[in-house]
C-alpha cells in the first residue's frame, strides 16, 4: 500500500507542496536574517531587488513576515492537529470498543460539542483573553474545539474492529481493555488516524487564519492570518499593495490545498472499497 501511495500523482504532489512550506520554515532563517522588528524601508515599498516582497505599512521586509508567520501557522497547525486527534481518537476508540451505555453517553456528549460551531466558540474565547492570547494556548483552545468529527469517524471504525476474531481472540486469552485496545485495535488504525491528524493539522491552520484575521490572534508572534489583519486594518487593499497580503493568502491556501490532497489520496489508497 506505501508503494502505491508513493506513485500516487495526487499524494506527490500534495507532499511535495507541504514538503517545500515545511522546509521554508525550518530553514530560511539558518540562510537569512528573519527580521520582524527592523524597519527597512518606508510604507508599502514595493518589491524590488533588495527586498523581494516589498515592505509592510510599517515598512519591516515582507519576506521576513512571511516566513515567521509560516513558522506560527505551522506550529499552531501541527499543535492543534495533535491535540485534536489524541482526543477525538481516545474517545471514538474508546467509545467504539466498549460499546453499550458508555458508548451512548461519549456519542451524545460528543454530537452536544459537535453541534456547538467551533469558530464561534474560538472566537468567544479568544476575545476574552486580553493580553494572554500566545500562539500554543490558541492552538490548544482550536484542538479542544474541534476533535469532535475526529471522535465519530474513529469511533465507526473502532466498533467495526470490535468483532472481529483477532479481538474476541484477545478477550478470550485474558486482555484487558487497554491491552486489546493498545494492541489489537489501534495498530489497524494508524493510517487512518494518520489521516485524521493531516485534516485536523488544515484544520488547526485555517481556524488560527479565521480568527487572526478578526484581530484574535496571538499577540506575541507573526502569523499568516495576523498579517492578513494588518494589511486589512492598514488599507494595504485600497493602497494596491498587494504584496502585503497576496503572498500570506496564497501560502494559507497552499498548505490547506496540500493537506487536503495527501488525505484524499490516501484515502485512495488505504480504502479498500474506494480502491476497488
Amino acid at each position: 500500500m506505501f508503494r502505491g501511495l508513493l506513485k500516487n500523482p495526487a499524494f506527490i504532489l500534495g507532499a511535495s507542496l507541504f514538503l517545500i512550506t515545511l522546509l521554508i520554515a525550518l530553514f530560511a532563517p539558518l540562510f537569512m536574517n528573519v527580521d520582524t522588528q527592523t524597519r527597512v524601508g518606508l510604507a508599502y515599498t514595493p518589491p524590488s531587488s533588495e527586498h523581494w516582497l516589498g515592505t509592510d505599512h510599517m515598512g519591516i521586509d515582507m519576506v521576513s513576515m512571511l516566513i515567521a508567520g509560516l513558522r506560527s501557522s505551522l506550529h499552531v497547525g501541527f499543535l492543534a492537529g495533535t491535540v485534536a486527534t489524541i482526543v477525538g481518537t481516545l474517545i471514538g476508540v474508546y467509545g467504539g470498543y466498549k460499546g453499550g451505555l458508555i458508548d451512548d453517553v461519549l456519542t451524545v456528549a460528543t454530537n452536544l460539542f459537535l453541534v456547538i460551531p467551533s469558530l464561534i466558540v474560538l472566537i468567544l474565547l479568544s476575545s476574552s483573553m486580553d493580553q494572554g492570547r500566545s500562539l500554543s494556548l490558541i492552538a490548544l483552545i482550536i484542538g479542544c474545539t474541534t476533535w469532535t468529527w475526529s471522535a465519530r469517524a474513529v469511533r465507526a471504525q473502532s466498533a467495526s474492529l470490535r468483532a472481529r476474531d483477532h479481538v474476541s481472540l484477545a478477550r478470550i486469552n485474558g486482555y484487558g481493555t487497554f491491552g486489546i485496545v493498545m494492541l489489537h485495535i489501534l495498530p489497524y488504525l494508524l493510517s487512518y488516524i494518520f489521516m485524521v491528524f493531516i485534516l485536523q493539522t488544515a484544520t488547526g491552520i485555517l481556524s488560527e487564519a479565521s480568527i487572526s484575521m478578526l484581530g484574535l490572534g496571538p499577540y506575541d508572534s507573526v502569523s499568516l492570518g495576523k498579517i492578513l489583519n494588518e494589511a486589512i486594518r492598514n488599507e494595504a487593499l485600497t493602497d494596491g499593495a498587494w504584496w502585503a497580503f497576496v503572498p500570506a493568502m496564497v501560502l494559507v491556501t497552499v498548505i490547506a490545498f496540500a493537506l487536503y490532497v495527501i488525505n484524499t489520496a490516501m484515502e485512495g489508497v488505504f480504502n479498500p472499497r474506494l480502491r476497488k
